[in-house]
């Protein structure tokens, strides 16, 4: 009506009114204020605060994700590293639920909404291939899958009548052995 005036509290983008003051007394967050039937001098004051998103970290057995969950304010970009533990791998990474396959780093640019990110690691394996020549056999023999950090033994054997003459690991002469570890 006749000697009311509005004002509108509007926030910069990614801030939102952390409160109004009429005449030095608390309104909260409001965004309007209307001073009805005027007939004073009258204050109005407006604070703001930034937005900040949550962003939750989760990570797997055998790894890290750093940092860990916490808050980002609006706007600003968020970087993550993706460390598995000795021995194993990155097996994937989900960012709001989409996979973004083994990366080891992610960001989160121009954040403005909440946000998750998770990590999975797998063992790594390893494949020891044993093959002899005639007279004689390396067991096991053939391809063996280890898990990596484990031991896996083999025994060299000569066919009756003969001798072991040299054992080779990637291509180096252990000489005339008869296991290796």
């Amino acid at each position: 009506g006749t000697g009311d005036q509005t004002y509108t509290i509007t926030p910069d983008a990614c801030y939102s009114v952390a409160d109004v003051l009429v005449d030095g007394v608390s309104q909260g967050p409001i965004t309007t204020y209307t001073f009805t039937n005027v007939l004073a001098n009258h204050t109005i004051s407006a604070t703001f605060a930034i937005n900040t998103y949550a962003i939750t970290v989760t990570a797997g057995a055998n790894g890290s994700i750093t940092p860990g969950t916490g808050n980002v304010n609006c706007g600003d970009n968020a970087s993550y590293t993706i460390t598995p533990d000795a021995c194993y791998s990155i097996d994937d990474v989900i960012v709001d639920g989409i996979s973004q396959g083994p990366v080891s780093t992610y960001t989160f640019n121009n954040v403005g909404a909440i946000h998750s990110i998770s990590a999975t690691f797998v063992l790594n394996t390893y494949t020891i291939t044993a093959t002899s020549g005639s007279n004689g056999s390396v067991t096991p023999a053939g391809a063996t899958t280890v898990d990596c950090g484990n031991s896996q033994a083999y025994t060299i054997t000569a066919d009756p009548g003969y001798s072991v003459l040299d054992v080779l690991v990637d291509a180096v002469s252990q000489g005339a052995i008869t296991s290796y570890t």
